[in-house]
């Protein structure tokens, strides 16, 4: 896929969508397509967080892991953006992403990205949205879960708990 392909494309993503052409263009050269098998570790937890993936194709899982085994957290798709956090905490990987079935990306370097941010507002707020809508998500998740452990006697406190 060549430069104006790949600027086609950005400009199909909603985060993207308002950018100039000459700024799309520009942020597909100076990103890397790349292309990932199922299963394939595309991140893993603990490393630098030295770029940001847009999705471009195909679905990735975010692995949780326990004493007994990995386990599926949650689920990304098709114009969806991961490692973002890592790049503006400027910390470490938190999770491990892997392919869930043939995926392809567009590596977004932690330089380019945070440039393209503070030159574009609109991308920026549209990022802290999406960031927004994820830390509710995942508050609604961890509320559902905690009243399920205080149904069943689980819950810490409670008689029964472990």
């Amino acid at each position: 896929m060549n430069v104006d392909d790949e600027a086609a494309v950005l400009s199909r993503v909603p985060t993207f969508a308002k950018l100039d052409p000459a700024r799309l263009k520009l942020l597909a050269f100076t990103s890397r397509a790349l292309r990932f098998a199922p299963g394939d570790v595309i991140i893993r937890a603990g490393e630098p967080s030295d770029s940001t993936l847009l999705i471009l194709e195909g679905t990735v899982e975010f692995i949780g892991q326990t004493g007994q085994g990995d386990f599926v957290i949650g689920t990304a798709g098709a114009h969806q953006m991961i490692g973002e956090m890592g790049v503006l905490m400027r910390g470490p990987r938190t999770v491990t992403v892997r392919a869930r079935d043939d995926v392809r990306v567009l590596r977004i370097s932690a330089q380019v990205f945070l440039r393209l941010l503070t030159e574009n507002p609109d991308v920026a707020l549209d990022m802290m949205r999406q960031l927004c809508e994820r830390l509710t998500a995942t508050t609604k998740r961890l509320e559902s879960a905690q009243q399920a452990l205080i149904d069943c006697g689980a819950a810490p406190g409670k008689p029964g708990a472990r």
